[in-house]
């Protein structure tokens, strides 16, 4: 497990680096598309611009995602019993305690955010904390902290906050932009080099929302699995992640802040009421709740 949680790591700083090169590819194409004229410049600035949103991203990601789920600070008075299981957990991982946050929804979910394990947040709703046990939410819990220790967190809340730029971008260029990019292209004339440059853009704008989404797909599932087992090492209870998963699973309250941008950082995909199982099958970000059970089962 630590030699997972160490290869996890490298995996996650050459993700992101794969996902900077795509936004700044991205960037450059509808620089190239808008403003011709520029050349090279597009480039440039297509890479100022893909460095300012990292940066921000970075040491933002947390604060947008908690935004777009709508989520308040915790308190320690109103919210003891969860207190005092995280701060037994960070006890036994080594781990500073992180923030906590609380989304008023009915639908039992949590998730990790931040860029580190001394800028962690740990959200929960308050179906989570009303409709599960001590054993239970300790489970959940140490779930999420293990997202925290395996750097997880850093991976998930950029690529999420990634997708959805990617997928903005896109859409803003096929809302307003091909019009104005096609007038532009008519009033000029467009040598070969430049006619395959326009298609290959367009291709290429139209396709990144796609690989966008697919490239977080491919991250999630695995890591879901390392989260679990990791869990289980701090509580040593498997039983009690086991109930936690299907309860969770099997509510039947729609989590009404569930967005896709952000669905790959929950416990269980919130998505879930919103899908055919043919959909979730194929493109779901996370694995089975009875694959996750069944290997759980065969930890010892």
């Amino acid at each position: 497990m630590f030699d997972m949680s160490k290869k996890n790591k490298t995996k996650t700083y050459t993700i992101v680096s794969i996902f900077v090169v795509f936004l700044c590819l991205v960037i450059y194409f509808l620089m190239q598309l808008w403003f011709p004229e520029l050349g090279v410049t597009a480039a440039i600035i297509a890479l100022i611009i893909t460095i300012i949103m990292t940066w921000g991203s970075y040491y933002n990601s947390d604060k947008i995602v908690l935004s777009l789920n709508g989520a308040r600070p915790a308190t320690k008075e109103e919210n003891q019993r969860m207190y005092e299981n995280l701060e037994g957990l960070c006890i036994a991982a080594g781990l500073p305690m992180p923030k906590l946050y609380i989304m008023d929804d009915m639908s039992p979910n949590a998730f990790a955010t931040g860029r580190n394990p001394e800028n962690a947040v740990i959200c929960v709703t308050t179906g989570l904390m009303e409709k599960l046990d001590t054993y239970e939410l300790e489970g959940v819990l140490a779930h999420e902290l293990s997202h925290i220790k395996n750097y997880d967190i850093l991976l998930q809340t950029v690529a999420s906050v990634f997708v959805g730029f990617v997928t903005i971008i896109s859409d803003l260029f096929f809302r307003i932009g091909i019009r104005s990019s096609g007038r532009s292209r008519d009033n000029d004339s467009s040598s070969p080099v430049q006619a395959i440059v326009l298609l290959l853009g367009v291709l290429f704008l139209a396709l990144s929302p796609l690989f966008a989404t697919l490239l977080k797909l491919a991250l999630s599932r695995n890591r879901e699995y390392l989260a679990d087992s990791s869990a289980i090492e701090l509580t040593r209870n498997p039983e009690g992640l086991i109930n936690a998963l299907r309860k969770i699973s099997s509510d039947d309250d729609p989590l009404e802040q569930a967005n896709k941008s952000t669905e790959c950082m929950y416990i269980c995909n919130p998505l879930k009421n919103k899908r055919t199982k043919k959909e979730s099958s194929l493109f779901s970000t996370h694995p089975t709740i009875e694959s996750r059970i069944e290997r759980l089962k065969n930890i010892h």
